[in-house]
């Protein structure tokens, strides 16, 4: 009997991917990869051959990218549907589908899909949906796009499948000319992209820079509606410069002339390194957009910062190499608990990247999110594993305080099955003043992006998915309003904030109550 199991246990611990995509097996796909760099029209010329087919699925890296894909569809009079984890627009009549990556449904037979960015497979968070989406997707000719690094990559997993590959080389419309020196803030040209890696060293550029020059501002943090009105703000020349994290590399279309770095090392979620020559290509290649200009710029706001650029611009970008990551699927995760008798996630998870084995380019891996969120979600009691495994995957950051407390409330409301309406956690000044006010804000929209991920998962339960509409539609338009005034350094108002959080609305209920027995008091001993 114990032989039984272990035989079984190595059997389910022994995988090949392309078997869990029967549909995808049955077409004789064709695979394409029309590869180049930023610039290059290869997105441009993959979403041409998309419109002219009889069906469709665009798959995106962002929620932006999925609507922007959308809206391409419909001007060209195409009927389409959009697909997020948090936004559904469902057209009966669609022939097309406009969907971010993780929301693919392998169950959808169509003659094209595109897989955009597909570089990304290489994300330690995410790679794993570009892996599922190449192998799995059920069309019969399957377009990725993507940089020259991700090429090996590609002909691995083709060569895995095996299946057709034609690669489409792209070139870059506009040449890219690295200046000869550094650029002072103080003489920046209309059209200048200022880049910085955290969302700190952006807000203080903008504050030092807006007393001269007009601003907007794009990083990581910001909505997708938000960073797509600061993107148009500087499309439409109301701000000459634009200041921006790396999230301006993917994305967004943006008029800019030139790029200069303001600094050369970012902190990655582990430690603070210099930035790579794949990352410096794929931010740059945002500069001299085809048809506004005949070249794009590339430079620096300091010496020392342009010798490094300049010099790792020239060497050789960096291909991606096997194995590429894959994560757990709902059949994996229901096995694996029966074997090895336990409904404890993280210990699920652990057990599956240490002990799984796939054929192919491929290694079994955590979702380093996946792990935070299962360690909270293991001590809540009366939870279905399948439960579970869902609200793991949920957007959350477990940085954020108004998350967290939200995150916790919404899975009591699963495991008590009581609706649970929406509720603000901030009540809004009239504008932010500081830093620490704004990132409120965005933590706010944020979960409302939560609540709606939650609306679609269980509507019975979280039905006020057109209010959260309505109040991230007003959270975004104050953050708007915001950054295009003067945020004041926060130092200087770490005691004094600027509105308040359910929790400092319950301390000054309680101050209340406290005050007013305290004049009953003294008014009955005089």
């Amino acid at each position: 009997m114990k032989d039984n199991w272990q035989e079984q246990l190595q059997n389910l611990l022994n995988c090949d991917l392309k078997t869990l995509y029967p549909l995808a097996r049955s077409l004789n796909r064709k695979l394409e990869f029309y590869v180049g760099p930023t610039n290059s029209g290869k997105t441009y010329n993959a979403m041409q051959d998309l419109k002219k087919a009889n069906s469709g699925l665009y798959l995106a890296p962002l929620r932006l990218l999925a609507l922007e894909g959308y809206e391409d569809l419909k001007e060209s009079n195409i009927d389409a549907s959009l697909v997020t984890g948090e936004e559904q627009i469902l057209n009966e009549d669609a022939s097309h589908i406009c969907s971010t990556i993780e929301m693919i449904d392998f169950d959808l037979d169509i003659d094209i899909a595109v897989i955009d960015e597909v570089q990304m497979l290489e994300d330690n968070d995410r790679g794993w949906a570009w892996v599922n989406a190449i192998i799995g997707v059920p069309a019969k000719k399957v377009i990725m796009t993507g940089s020259v690094n991700a090429l090996e990559a590609v002909k691995k997993i083709a060569s895995y499948l095996s299946e057709d590959l034609q690669v489409i080389r792209h070139k870059r419309k506009t040449p890219l000319v690295v200046l000869d020196k550094f650029t002072s803030l103080d003489k920046l040209e209309d059209g200048t992209a200022l880049i910085a890696f955290s969302r700190s060293d952006v807000l203080k550029l903008k504050q030092k820079l807006q007393k001269k020059y007009s601003v907007s501002v794009i990083y990581g943090n910001l909505s997708p509606e938000v960073r797509r009105d600061e993107a148009r703000r500087f499309r439409e020349k109301k701000s000459q410069i634009l200041i921006a994290t790396d999230a301006i590399s993917m994305g967004l279309n943006l008029p800019i002339k030139t790029i200069l770095f303001t600094t050369d090392t970012k902190f990655d979620g582990v430690s603070k390194r210099k930035i790579s020559v794949n990352e410096i290509v794929q931010i740059a290649g945002r500069a001299g957009r085809f048809g506004l200009f005949e070249a794009g710029y590339l430079g620096a706001t300091r010496r020392d910062v342009l010798s490094y650029i300049s010099k790792e611009f020239e060497s050789p970008i960096k291909t991606i190499k096997p194995p590429f990551k894959v994560k757990i699927n709902n059949n994996q995760l229901e096995a694996l608990s029966s074997h090895i008798e336990t409904k404890s996630l993280t210990k699920i998870l652990k057990f599956f990247a240490e002990n799984m084995v796939f054929q192919g380019p491929f290694i079994a891996s955590n979702i380093s999110s996946m792990l935070e969120a299962s360690k909270i979600i293991d001590t809540k009691i009366n939870l279905s594993l399948e439960e579970k495994y869902l609200l793991a995957q949920a957007p959350i950051t477990t940085k954020s305080t108004i998350i967290l407390q939200a995150f916790d409330s919404y899975i009591a409301t699963i495991i008590k099955k009581k609706v649970n309406h929406y509720k603000p956690s901030i009540t809004l000044p009239k504008k932010a003043i500081t830093q620490k006010d704004l990132l409120l804000v965005e933590d706010e929209v944020k979960k409302i992006s939560l609540y709606l991920w939650l609306s679609y998962k269980f509507p019975e339960l979280f039905p006020d998915n057109e209010k959260a509409y309505i109040l991230r539609n007003y959270f975004n338009s104050f953050i708007e309003k915001s950054l295009k005034g003067v945020l004041i350094d926060e130092k200087r108002f770490e005691d004094k904030p600027k509105f308040k959080t359910e929790r400092t609305k319950k301390q000054d209920r309680t101050s209340e109550k406290i005050r007013d027995r305290n004049q009953k008091s003294n008014k009955k001993r005089f």
